[in-house]
């Protein structure tokens, strides 16, 4: 009977000591008891360019401060105040939409956040108030710029066709920064002579080769024939305009653009800024701005 008995207190004394440690971890893991702050995780896009934006952007809603001076080209090494306990997660872009599962936010270029099924203006908790500096560009090997084939796709997507498409599709969205749009044309072409011509050029999904159907219908009616090529990375569209397999690209800004010159020895260049897409913050675990708007 006595060997009974110490078995039982035993048996109480371990159960006991077990809801105390339970008890304890609960109290520590609590948003409202210890020290300790939980971790916001915050998805950005890891190329250089891009990443410096989405703090840039980060830091324009007072989540993150960076230290003074830190522009286009600012890493999470620069952020100097964090008073919301942020841990930035690294992820390629394209993926981004694919992390908002797991992560508490996650700051997504609007290409491809439209291309997930987001609204840049709806589904964002914040989004880029001016980005003028990152207008989307068509680009082509340096040297090429006065190509006359070249000029004819740059004059299409100038067009007021191509502006009032991307002001209706996108309702805000994708914005466009062509300041006297034309009739599609460029007055100085010889078209006739660019009759048979085919211009080939990669581009994002959405919205690049959405707009560049317009462009292509603008072109058929003078017998140019547009080849859209459709990459979902943002490498090998420059790597083929760089070697000459394609003549053009249509993807990306110039801050990427620049940097990415520099960084592969590419020799590319900017003929004209078509459109921006203001960058936007989405709620991935958290659905409001809430945790990182109240202390």
């Amino acid at each position: 009977m006595k060997k009974h008995n110490y078995f039982v207190k035993l048996a109480a004394l371990a159960l006991a000591l077990v809801l105390t440690l339970s008890l304890t971890a609960c109290g520590g893991s609590s948003d409202n008891g210890g020290d300790a702050q939980p971790v916001i995780k915050i998805a950005v896009p890891n190329d250089t360019t891009n990443e410096a934006r989405a703090l840039l952007l980060l830091q324009e809603n007072g989540i993150i401060k960076l230290a003074d001076g830190a522009g286009i080209t600012a890493t999470k090494n620069d952020i100097v105040e964090n008073p919301f306990n942020v841990e930035i997660v690294e992820a390629e872009a394209a993926q981004l939409p694919n992390q908002l599962q797991d992560v508490d936010y996650a700051v997504i270029n609007s290409n491809y956040a439209i291309n997930a099924g987001l609204n840049p203006v709806a589904d964002s908790l914040a989004i880029e108030g001016s980005a003028s500096a990152y207008g989307n560009i068509l680009a082509v090997k340096e040297g090429n710029e006065n190509e006359p084939k070249l000029l004819a796709l740059k004059a299409a997507l100038e067009s007021q066709q191509v502006a009032d498409f991307i002001t209706e599709k996108y309702a805000g969205a994708v914005i466009s920064v062509v300041e006297n749009p034309t009739d599609g044309y460029d007055a100085s072409l010889d078209y006739d002579a660019l009759k048979g011509e085919t211009i080939t050029v990669a581009a994002s999904p959405t919205p690049h080769a959405e707009i560049l159907e317009v462009a292509k219908e603008i072109l058929a009616a003078k017998d140019i024939t547009l080849d859209i090529q459709v990459y979902n990375d943002y490498v090998v569209p420059n790597t083929v305009v760089d070697d000459g397999t394609v003549d053009a690209n249509y993807f990306q800004h110039i801050p990427y653009l620049d940097d990415f010159n520099a960084q592969q020895g590419t020799h590319i260049v900017s003929i004209s800024a078509i459109h921006v897409e203001p960058m936007g913050l989405y709620g991935g675990k958290q659905t409001t701005l809430d945790a990182v708007t109240s202390k």
